[in-house]
């Protein structure tokens, strides 16, 4: 089990029921996972931004290039992509009161909401388990997509462009959805080519969010 599986199971109770709690499953927004996120997502930037910089050489890597790359390796996808190996779609399920478990099927699968987990979930292990013990099991989780995004950077707004270009095609971005008070907001960004949905991504930005859109887009496009 990834250690940040481990220090989820070392939760209390009530940090437990917090992280796989929807707002709309409860009458209190506090009682949601949406505050622990706003948490974890600080903790998870720190995190993936200590391990990078003393491995990469400032003559080669300026603050431009990590933040790319650091976007790559904590975006919406990268996130889905953890919740989906923590199992956390499951257990998110299993919480949901009974009377919304057939509709909370498709919204546990959505990339925005398990991204909003797996924050939610190290925003809870930071309160727990502090900083140095959260810090080092962040990194062991999202350890692949570290690594790619440093073996293959990518902006992926450019990449969709490019790939569009080929084909004559052009690419819209509209901002569906705005969550959060201002200074927690999480924007929902969907990718139009041509008119037609192909991606929708979720950030803490509208640039974040069109890049996750775009990761998402180009994932499709290129698939056989």
């Amino acid at each position: 089990m990834l250690a940040l599986g481990e220090l989820l199971e070392d939760l209390p109770d009530d940090l437990t029921r917090q992280v796989f709690t929807h707002a709309s499953w409860s009458e209190r927004a506090s009682d949601s996972y949406s505050r622990l996120a706003f948490l974890g997502d600080s903790v998870l930037a720190l995190a993936v931004t200590a391990h990078l910089y003393p491995r990469l050489e400032a003559e080669r890597f300026g603050a431009g290039r990590l933040t790319k790359i650091r976007a790559q390796a904590v975006s919406g996808v990268s996130c889905r992509t953890v919740a989906e190996r923590l199992a956390l779609p499951a257990r998110l399920h299993a919480a949901a009161p009974a009377g919304v478990r057939e509709s909370a099927l498709a919204l546990v699968e959505t990339e925005r909401v398990l991204a909003s987990v797996v924050e939610a979930v190290i925003g809870a292990c930071y309160l727990h388990a502090g900083y140095e013990r959260t810090a080092q099991a962040v990194v062991e989780a999202f350890t692949p997509e570290i690594e790619g995004a440093l073996e293959h950077p990518v902006d992926f707004k450019s990449a969709l462009q490019e790939l569009l270009a080929r084909r004559g095609s052009e690419v819209s971005y509209e901002v569906t959805g705005e969550e959060g008070p201002p200074h927690e907001r999480t924007y929902t960004v969907l990718a139009r080519v041509d008119g037609r949905g192909l991606g929708v991504g979720s950030g803490r930005s509208k640039k974040h969010a069109e890049q996750a859109a775009a990761q998402e887009a180009v994932g499709k496009l290129s698939k056989p």
